[in-house]
């Protein structure tokens, strides 16, 4: 099977994505920041790695290749948000998010690039948001960014597909994830009364729709979006 690099795997999207993936056979290469890796990626390879580093983001592709090989498929789903109003955005809480959540896309494409060319096969399965076409209040910064993710995996799919290289979205809703929990329960009644489904979705639900675009019955998609949000983004 194929040696998967994914980012931000110690919970989430990232940790449900992981433990599918390695369910299916990949060889898995986790990254982790803050929080340390939980037990049940103890079979993983893992990279410590601050996604708004450029040099860390060259050394933990390097160290992963090292330890198992070129890397065939790329989960870049590590993301931060840094929510408030516009007229109290300041440059560096806009730019942090442009770094965190799209310049970190992509130097890591950038990096595992090379391999994927010489091979002549890859795929790039990056995670997005709803909110980059929607759009969201107090969110103009994170929305700039997941939005111009799918700007940028679009032109990849475009400049790469010829070389048997996929590039595709995945544009999650309301994700019960920590943050949202954080939100407290009223909060979370009312974002749920938004969705057509009436409640929010699970990690795993996500990890599912990257199990299959990491699958090979997803050789021939290229440039999709894919939203995982029980319907909410309807009609943008």
């Amino acid at each position: 099977m194929s040696h998967v690099l994914i980012t931000g795997a110690a919970s989430g999207i990232g940790l449900a994505s992981a433990l599918r993936l390695l369910d299916d056979g990949h060889r898995v290469t986790a990254t982790y920041h803050g929080t340390p890796l939980p037990e049940e990626l103890s079979s993983c390879a893992s990279v410590q790695l601050d996604i708004t580093d450029a040099w860390a983001i060259h050394n933990a592709v390097k160290d992963a290749e090292s330890q198992s090989g070129p890397v065939e498929i790329l989960v870049a789903n590590a993301g931060a948000t840094r929510d408030t109003l516009l007229a109290r955005m300041d440059d560096e809480r806009f730019e942090a998010m442009l770094t965190t959540n799209l310049t970190s896309a992509f130097r890591l494409t950038k990096a595992v690039l090379p391999s994927m060319m010489r091979a002549r096969q890859g795929r790039l399965i990056y995670i997005s948001s709803i909110v980059g076409l929607t759009g969201g209040p107090g969110q103009t910064n994170y929305a700039a960014a997941k939005a111009g993710l799918i700007g940028f995996a679009r032109s990849v799919a475009r400049e790469l597909g010829s070389r048997n290289i996929t590039a595709n979205v995945i544009l999650p809703g309301a994700i019960a994830t920590k943050l949202l929990a954080d939100a407290g329960e009223s909060r979370l009644a009312q974002i749920a009364s938004q969705i057509p489904l009436g409640r929010v979705g699970s990690p795993d639900e996500v990890g599912a729709v990257v199990q299959f675009l990491a699958s090979s019955g997803a050789s021939y998609v290229n440039g999709a979006l894919i939203t995982v949000d029980g319907g909410l983004g309807m009609g943008v």
